[in-house]
């Protein structure tokens, strides 16, 4: 029997929003898999502490909800992608492959994200469209704007290339051809055993309803049985 498939959502969703409404699920369960949802800290039905602090570890809620009965595949988006890296690196033998989403040239830079972290907090966007998206995402049902902005504050910590070298298991790469964290040719470079897919004409936001996705997704879980 194929392992369950665990499902880690981007920054300002959930489980619910990015993975069952999309679809996901229920496409995972006609392949006979079973889906593991987490909501991150400050996100879903999680926990939406203030404190920037409280998300040092990001990577906690997806540990806790990994079966005990040998390793599991996982799919990431944005967010969700870096914590489940740094999982995956932290918990080798844990993952027989993984997906990752929505990250690439973003994870080696350092960015200032005071203005994101104030447009998210205050839903004022000064009309700028990339932080419009990320205070959009904040205005959704059941968001806390205080404890999104903690998070972006904090963000989990920074993916070291070390951590990249751990990974293991082989990782699919899934980038947007619009996505604003390309390219990814440095996290390639940086994974073990990694390949690459683009997504034409798909931007960030679009990528988790992307049929390309999907379709390379299922495909590479189907190739690792």
């Amino acid at each position: 029997m194929a392992p369950p498939v665990v499902l880690v959502h981007g920054f300002g969703t959930s489980f619910d929003l990015t993975w069952v409404a999309n679809g996901w699920v229920d496409l995972l369960a006609d392949e006979g898999r079973e889906a593991i949802g987490v909501d991150l800290l400050g996100h879903g039905a999680a926990p939406k502490p203030h404190d920037v602090a409280a998300y040092d570890d990001l990577g906690a809620r997806v540990v806790e909800a990994l079966p005990a009965d040998g390793p599991v595949d996982a799919i990431g988006f944005s967010l969700g992608a870096k914590t489940l890296l740094k999982v995956v690196a932290a918990h080798p033998d844990r993952f027989r492959s993984l997906i990752v989403a929505g990250v690439g040239a973003n994870l080696f830079r350092s960015d200032d994200m005071s203005v994101v972290v104030d447009a998210v907090r205050s839903g004022d966007d000064g009309d700028n469209p990339a932080l419009g998206y990320f205070s959009g995402l904040a205005q959704l049902p059941g968001n806390d704007r205080e404890a999104l902005a903690a998070c972006m504050a904090n963000g989990g910590g920074r993916v070291s290339v070390e951590e990249l070298a751990a990974v293991a298991c082989p990782v699919l790469v899934v980038l947007g051809e619009h996505d604003f964290v390309a390219p990814a040719d440095q996290l390639i470079a940086a994974l073990p055993d990694a390949r690459l897919v683009t997504l034409p004409r798909t931007d960030h936001a679009r990528t988790p309803k992307s049929f390309d996705f999907i379709d390379a997704a299922l495909g590479f879980l189907k190739a690792q049985d």
